[in-house]
């Protein structure tokens, strides 16, 4: 009997030793939450709603602020563009004008040349009309 009894113990200090493993390892897998609560605990307790409040703010104001700061570089841009363009518009408009008066100015002269020539032109055709039109009446 004595050796069963060995049996016994040995099998009682196993099942302690299972025991105890199983119970540690609950321990160590059920203290994970409350570390991670407290964490999030003291976490909370340094991060107040008014400081969260002040950081987005800060976040917000820098954001807006680097938005505003690009929209006045694009307008600056947009504005030498404009500078530009209306200058260019204005040399083309220039240009224009100039051959609109040398235009004008060939025009006026070609009437002139057209008006030194046409008065001699109508009388002499003025004269043949009259006279075609006594023969066809006296015929």
């Amino acid at each position: 009997m004595s050796k069963l009894k060995t049996y016994q113990e040995q099998l009682q200090e196993i099942v302690e030793k299972g025991i105890n493993a199983a119970e540690e390892q609950q321990q160590k897998l059920a203290a994970k939450p409350f570390e991670y609560a407290e964490k999030l605990e003291s976490g909370a307790r340094e991060y107040s709603v008014e400081s969260l409040r002040s950081r987005y703010n800060g976040y917000s104001d820098s954001l807006f602020g680097q938005l505003r700061s690009l929209n006045n570089r694009f307008g600056s841009f947009a504005a030498d563009l404009v500078a530009k363009l209306e200058k260019d518009a204005a040399e083309g408009a220039d240009t224009v004008s100039e051959a609109a008066d040398d235009v004008s100015e060939a025009a006026q002269d070609a009437k002139k040349s057209v008006e030194t020539k046409k008065p001699a032109a109508r009388k002499t055709t003025a004269k043949k009309k009259t006279a075609q039109k006594s023969s066809a009446t006296s015929a």
